[in-house]
Protein backbone atom coordinates (compact mmCIF):
# COMPACT_ATOMS: atom_id res chain seq x y z
CA UNK A 1 0.00 0.00 0.00
CA UNK A 2 1.22 3.20 -0.55
CA UNK A 3 -0.65 5.60 0.87
CA UNK A 4 -2.53 5.32 3.91
CA UNK A 5 -6.62 6.98 4.11
CA UNK A 6 -7.35 10.11 5.44
CA UNK A 7 -10.27 11.88 7.12
CA UNK A 8 -12.10 13.66 4.90
CA UNK A 9 -16.04 15.34 5.53
CA UNK A 10 -18.88 12.87 6.16
CA UNK A 11 -20.65 11.12 3.23
CA UNK A 12 -23.65 13.20 2.41
CA UNK A 13 -26.10 10.70 3.37
CA UNK A 14 -27.76 13.45 5.91
CA UNK A 15 -27.49 12.42 10.09
CA UNK A 16 -25.61 9.19 10.99
CA UNK A 17 -23.11 9.69 7.86
CA UNK A 18 -20.53 7.47 7.94
CA UNK A 19 -17.02 9.43 7.14
CA UNK A 20 -15.47 8.78 3.97
CA UNK A 21 -11.41 8.80 4.06
CA UNK A 22 -9.75 11.49 1.70
CA UNK A 23 -8.34 9.75 -1.56
CA UNK A 24 -4.64 8.21 -1.17
CA UNK A 25 -2.73 6.86 -3.40
CA UNK A 26 -2.50 3.07 -5.02
CA UNK A 27 0.73 1.00 -6.01
CA UNK A 28 -0.58 0.74 -9.23
CA UNK A 29 -0.65 4.78 -9.81
CA UNK A 30 -4.60 4.83 -9.03
CA UNK A 31 -6.45 6.52 -6.21
CA UNK A 32 -8.97 5.04 -3.60
CA UNK A 33 -11.10 6.49 -0.61
CA UNK A 34 -12.36 4.28 2.13
CA UNK A 35 -15.82 4.81 4.37
CA UNK A 36 -15.59 2.72 7.63
CA UNK A 37 -11.95 2.22 7.47
CA UNK A 38 -10.03 -0.48 9.76
CA UNK A 39 -12.78 -2.66 9.19
CA UNK A 40 -12.04 -7.01 9.02
CA UNK A 41 -14.40 -6.86 6.25
CA UNK A 42 -14.40 -4.62 2.94
CA UNK A 43 -15.90 -3.95 -0.47
CA UNK A 44 -14.06 -2.94 -3.01
CA UNK A 45 -15.96 -0.98 -5.54
CA UNK A 46 -15.51 -0.92 -9.15
CA UNK A 47 -16.61 1.89 -11.92
CA UNK A 48 -17.19 1.41 -15.44
CA UNK A 49 -16.17 3.06 -18.38
CA UNK A 50 -15.92 3.98 -21.94
CA UNK A 51 -14.58 3.50 -25.41
CA UNK A 52 -12.84 6.63 -25.07
CA UNK A 53 -9.71 6.60 -22.68
CA UNK A 54 -10.46 9.82 -20.12
CA UNK A 55 -9.06 10.11 -16.87
CA UNK A 56 -10.53 8.19 -14.01
CA UNK A 57 -13.36 9.82 -11.88
CA UNK A 58 -15.76 8.52 -8.86
CA UNK A 59 -18.76 6.42 -9.53
CA UNK A 60 -22.05 8.62 -8.89
CA UNK A 61 -24.00 4.89 -8.84
CA UNK A 62 -21.35 3.72 -5.91
CA UNK A 63 -21.34 6.90 -3.93
CA UNK A 64 -25.14 7.01 -3.62
CA UNK A 65 -25.00 3.66 -2.19
CA UNK A 66 -21.90 3.40 0.07
CA UNK A 67 -23.26 6.91 2.03
CA UNK A 68 -26.60 4.70 2.18
CA UNK A 69 -24.86 1.15 3.06
CA UNK A 70 -21.69 2.53 5.00
CA UNK A 71 -23.62 3.76 8.49
CA UNK A 72 -25.43 0.59 8.27
CA UNK A 73 -22.27 -1.50 8.21
CA UNK A 74 -20.47 -0.10 9.97
CA UNK A 75 -18.35 -2.94 10.53
CA UNK A 76 -17.72 -3.28 6.54
CA UNK A 77 -15.06 -1.06 4.87
CA UNK A 78 -15.94 0.24 0.94
CA UNK A 79 -13.72 1.11 -0.75
CA UNK A 80 -13.76 3.29 -3.88
CA UNK A 81 -11.58 3.32 -7.01
CA UNK A 82 -11.05 5.93 -9.23
CA UNK A 83 -8.85 4.34 -12.30
CA UNK A 84 -6.05 5.61 -13.60
CA UNK A 85 -7.92 5.36 -17.25
CA UNK A 86 -11.56 4.48 -17.43
CA UNK A 87 -12.11 2.64 -20.43
CA UNK A 88 -12.51 -0.71 -21.81
CA UNK A 89 -9.89 -0.86 -23.82
CA UNK A 90 -7.90 -0.25 -21.43
CA UNK A 91 -9.15 -3.11 -18.88
CA UNK A 92 -5.80 -4.61 -18.13
CA UNK A 93 -5.22 -1.28 -16.28
CA UNK A 94 -8.05 -1.03 -14.63
CA UNK A 95 -7.49 -4.33 -13.32
CA UNK A 96 -4.49 -3.55 -11.79
CA UNK A 97 -5.74 -0.47 -10.17
CA UNK A 98 -8.35 -2.56 -8.63
CA UNK A 99 -6.14 -5.68 -7.43
CA UNK A 100 -3.83 -2.79 -6.00
CA UNK A 101 -7.15 -1.68 -3.75
CA UNK A 102 -7.65 -5.23 -2.66
CA UNK A 103 -4.09 -5.58 -1.46
CA UNK A 104 -4.37 -2.15 0.44
CA UNK A 105 -7.57 -3.58 1.59
CA UNK A 106 -5.37 -6.57 3.02
CA UNK A 107 -2.74 -4.60 4.06
CA UNK A 108 -5.17 -2.32 6.37
CA UNK A 109 -6.43 -5.15 7.83
CA UNK A 110 -9.04 -6.73 6.23
CA UNK A 111 -10.02 -10.44 6.20
CA UNK A 112 -12.46 -10.65 3.81
CA UNK A 113 -13.45 -9.03 0.78
CA UNK A 114 -16.24 -8.61 -1.50
CA UNK A 115 -16.48 -6.93 -5.02
CA UNK A 116 -18.47 -4.60 -5.96
CA UNK A 117 -18.61 -3.95 -9.51
CA UNK A 118 -21.01 -1.85 -11.76
CA UNK A 119 -20.81 -1.78 -15.48
CA UNK A 120 -17.40 -2.32 -16.52
CA UNK A 121 -16.79 -3.00 -13.23
CA UNK A 122 -17.92 -6.20 -13.86
CA UNK A 123 -15.46 -7.19 -16.52
CA UNK A 124 -12.79 -5.39 -13.36
CA UNK A 125 -14.35 -7.79 -10.91
CA UNK A 126 -13.65 -11.07 -13.13
CA UNK A 127 -9.92 -10.25 -13.71
CA UNK A 128 -9.06 -10.13 -9.93
CA UNK A 129 -12.01 -12.77 -8.35
CA UNK A 130 -9.44 -14.79 -7.70
CA UNK A 131 -7.60 -12.83 -5.07
CA UNK A 132 -7.69 -14.88 -2.02
CA UNK A 133 -9.75 -12.35 0.27
CA UNK A 134 -12.63 -12.38 -1.83
CA UNK A 135 -15.37 -14.46 -1.63
CA UNK A 136 -18.42 -12.64 -3.02
CA UNK A 137 -18.65 -10.59 -6.72
CA UNK A 138 -21.93 -8.08 -6.42
CA UNK A 139 -22.64 -7.24 -10.59
CA UNK A 140 -24.68 -3.94 -10.86
CA UNK A 141 -26.10 -4.27 -14.12
CA UNK A 142 -22.51 -5.39 -15.26
CA UNK A 143 -20.33 -6.38 -18.14
CA UNK A 144 -19.73 -9.73 -18.78
CA UNK A 145 -18.33 -9.84 -22.19
CA UNK A 146 -17.99 -13.64 -23.85
CA UNK A 147 -14.43 -13.14 -24.13
CA UNK A 148 -13.63 -13.03 -20.61
CA UNK A 149 -13.26 -16.57 -18.55
CA UNK A 150 -15.37 -16.64 -15.43
CA UNK A 151 -13.35 -19.52 -13.71
CA UNK A 152 -12.05 -16.92 -11.42
CA UNK A 153 -15.23 -16.95 -9.71
CA UNK A 154 -14.71 -20.48 -8.64
CA UNK A 155 -15.68 -21.02 -5.04
CA UNK A 156 -17.06 -17.73 -4.93
CA UNK A 157 -20.81 -15.99 -5.17
CA UNK A 158 -21.63 -13.99 -8.31
CA UNK A 159 -25.41 -12.03 -7.26
CA UNK A 160 -26.33 -9.90 -10.00
CA UNK A 161 -28.79 -7.35 -10.68
CA UNK A 162 -29.52 -5.46 -14.33
CA UNK A 163 -31.82 -2.98 -14.97
CA UNK A 164 -34.58 -4.62 -17.63
CA UNK A 165 -34.70 -1.68 -19.48
CA UNK A 166 -30.56 -0.95 -19.70
CA UNK A 167 -29.88 -0.54 -22.92
CA UNK A 168 -26.55 0.94 -25.62
CA UNK A 169 -27.61 3.40 -27.47
CA UNK A 170 -25.36 6.21 -28.95
CA UNK A 171 -23.92 8.65 -26.43
CA UNK A 172 -26.05 6.84 -24.20
CA UNK A 173 -23.89 4.52 -21.74
CA UNK A 174 -25.72 1.05 -21.23
CA UNK A 175 -25.33 -2.71 -21.09
CA UNK A 176 -27.97 -4.74 -22.12
CA UNK A 177 -28.55 -7.85 -19.68
CA UNK A 178 -27.68 -10.24 -22.16
CA UNK A 179 -24.28 -9.38 -21.23
CA UNK A 180 -25.07 -10.16 -17.98
CA UNK A 181 -27.43 -13.26 -17.94
CA UNK A 182 -24.96 -14.86 -20.54
CA UNK A 183 -22.01 -14.06 -18.36
CA UNK A 184 -23.92 -15.89 -15.58
CA UNK A 185 -25.27 -18.31 -17.05
CA UNK A 186 -21.37 -19.53 -18.06
CA UNK A 187 -20.53 -19.36 -14.30
CA UNK A 188 -23.02 -21.46 -13.33
CA UNK A 189 -22.35 -24.12 -15.45
CA UNK A 190 -19.28 -24.48 -14.03
CA UNK A 191 -20.59 -24.44 -10.49
CA UNK A 192 -20.10 -21.23 -9.18
CA UNK A 193 -23.23 -20.10 -6.89
CA UNK A 194 -25.07 -17.32 -8.23
CA UNK A 195 -28.05 -15.41 -8.38
CA UNK A 196 -29.29 -13.12 -11.20
CA UNK A 197 -32.83 -11.07 -11.89
CA UNK A 198 -33.80 -8.24 -13.68
CA UNK A 199 -35.17 -4.98 -11.73
CA UNK A 200 -38.36 -3.75 -13.56
CA UNK A 201 -38.32 -0.40 -14.89
CA UNK A 202 -34.57 0.17 -14.39
CA UNK A 203 -32.30 1.83 -16.79
CA UNK A 204 -28.49 0.95 -16.80
CA UNK A 205 -27.34 3.12 -13.61
CA UNK A 206 -28.65 3.88 -9.70
CA UNK A 207 -27.64 7.73 -9.91
CA UNK A 208 -26.00 10.62 -11.72
CA UNK A 209 -23.83 12.92 -10.55
CA UNK A 210 -25.69 16.54 -10.49
CA UNK A 211 -23.89 19.90 -12.11
CA UNK A 212 -23.12 20.99 -8.29
CA UNK A 213 -21.34 17.26 -7.64
CA UNK A 214 -23.94 15.20 -5.10
CA UNK A 215 -25.10 11.66 -6.65
CA UNK A 216 -28.84 12.06 -7.44
CA UNK A 217 -31.02 8.93 -7.84
CA UNK A 218 -32.94 7.65 -10.65
CA UNK A 219 -35.63 5.46 -10.48
CA UNK A 220 -35.91 1.92 -8.84
CA UNK A 221 -32.89 3.36 -6.85
CA UNK A 222 -34.31 1.48 -3.55
CA UNK A 223 -33.98 -1.85 -5.12
CA UNK A 224 -30.78 -1.73 -6.01
CA UNK A 225 -30.10 -0.32 -2.72
CA UNK A 226 -32.15 -3.28 -1.36
CA UNK A 227 -30.48 -5.84 -2.97
CA UNK A 228 -26.64 -4.68 -2.22
CA UNK A 229 -28.29 -4.54 1.21
CA UNK A 230 -28.91 -7.69 1.20
CA UNK A 231 -25.47 -9.24 -0.26
CA UNK A 232 -23.81 -7.37 2.57
CA UNK A 233 -25.73 -9.09 5.05
CA UNK A 234 -25.33 -12.63 3.46
CA UNK A 235 -21.30 -11.55 2.95
CA UNK A 236 -20.86 -10.36 6.49
CA UNK A 237 -22.42 -13.33 8.14
CA UNK A 238 -20.36 -15.86 6.60
CA UNK A 239 -17.88 -16.96 9.46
Amino acid sequence: MSGAPGVAAGAGAGKGAAVRGAPFPLASGAEARVTNAGAALAVICVNGGQGRAVPGTWSATLEWLIDRLAPRFSDVAFTEVRYRVRSWRHLPSCTDDARAALDAAVAGGARRCALLGFSMGGAVSLGVAAHPAVTTVIGLAPWLPRQLPVESLLGRRLAVRHGALDRYLPGVPGVHPKSSREGTERARAIGVETDYALIPGSLHAVALRAPWGAPVALPQSAAWLAFVAGELERFRSVA
